[in-house]
């Protein structure tokens, strides 16, 4: 168990042909350059694909929501097969694991979640992750399998996230794999290709997106091939696709997981004094909040905006919207705790 945690995302355009079908030399080919990292680490698959899998036994199938639904209740058996045929081989059994947002925005749900992969990892187990679109509520679902990666490698204090991509990694403008990106910036994001896949929901900016959180939070990120001879190796080693290096951080869990796992839920903007206090580790006061931009209750997670509109961080509220707009400015009633504020 005292095994680093590797998290690898697997998109739908990695693993299926353009008609949506999976691809089984893709998926022999992952479970072969897993097994020869298995031992060096505790993996976490991340596998899109169910909905591309389960469509085509639709009829007249049109992407509608409850299609989707559908398509990923035929589609998901279908995938953990074809993963449990191949890591059969190596003799790797792997679990299936239907995440939904409450499973990280509750840190009680998220606990559970990670003493059962411990469970898993102990015998030897890789799980295979992937959203439950079955159930998964429109307004609660991820924005793709990359936030769920990355909620799962922050979570789960991984020491690596590897996206895997059909490009290869980020391109330049002459589609030249970009071998590093020190610091995720805007000058990173002018690179990504703004194109999704006919198939998935993710893209190059989603990814850069997710890496960008993980980074920040102490974690090393490559975006690489799967089609690259040993490419899940040489990742690991970052000699292939691109390298995003993990930034210094000191957060302990508990506020990792709050600025990565927890549902958002409101949003206030503070003036300039406040985003300076909290910058410093104090506490919000009432007094600091210029305006509440949308509505909480007292223990939900909400956003912080300084003057400029712009969030630089997120906090546990010790009060509801409705108490602040209650003349509470003037009390000096605290909003949130130091412990309970991340800076973004």
């Amino acid at each position: 168990m005292n095994k680093p945690i590797l998290v690898i995302k697997f998109g739908t355009a990695s693993i299926t042909h353009g008609n949506g079908e999976l691809n089984e030399s893709v998926i022999a080919e992952i479970a072969k350059q897993v097994a020869a990292v298995h031992d060096r680490y505790n993996v976490v698959l991340v596998s899109s694909g169910a909905v591309a899998a389960g469509r085509r036994f639709l009829k007249d199938y049109s992407g509608t929501i409850s299609e989707r639904k559908a398509a990923a209740a035929i589609g998901n058996p279908l995938l953990l097969n074809h993963y449990t045929h191949h890591f059969a081989q190596y003799g790797i059994p792997v679990a299936q694991s239907l995440c939904e947002r409450s499973h990280f925005s509750n840190r009680n749900q998220f606990l559970q979640l990670h003493k059962t992969y411990e469970e898993l990892w102990a015998s030897g187990i890789i799980p295979i992750a992937n959203e439950n679109d079955v159930v998964s509520d429109l307004e609660l679902k991820f924005s793709d399998n990359d936030e769920l990666a990355t909620l799962i490698a922050v979570g789960f204090g991984a020491s690596m996230l590897l996206f895997s991509t059909s490009v290869g990694g980020v391109l330049d403008r002459s589609n030249t794999i970009v071998p590093l990106i020190p610091v995720i910036d805007e000058a990173a994001f002018s690179l990504a290709d703004t194109s999704k896949s006919s198939l998935g929901l993710g893209g190059m900016v989603s990814k850069l997106t997710f890496a960008r959180l993980a980074t920040r939070m102490g974690i090393q990120v490559v975006i690489f091939g799967i089609g690259t001879p040993n490419g899940i190796a040489l990742a690991t080693e970052g000699k292939t696709g691109t390298l995003c290096p993990p930034q210094p951080c000191s957060m302990p869990a508990r506020r990792k997981w709050l600025a990565s796992g927890s549902l958002v839920t409101g949003r206030i903007r503070v003036d300039a004094g406040a985003q300076h206090a909290l910058e410093k580790r104090h506490s919000l006061l009432a007094v600091g909040v210029r305006e509440v931009l949308e509505k909480f209750e007292c223990g939900e997670v909400i956003e912080i905006a300084g003057e400029s509109g712009e969030v630089f961080a997120v906090a546990r509220a010790k009060v509801s919207s409705e108490a602040i707009a209650g003349g509470n400015r003037a009390k000096n009633v605290e909003v949130a705790h130091a412990d309970e504020i991340v800076i973004l």
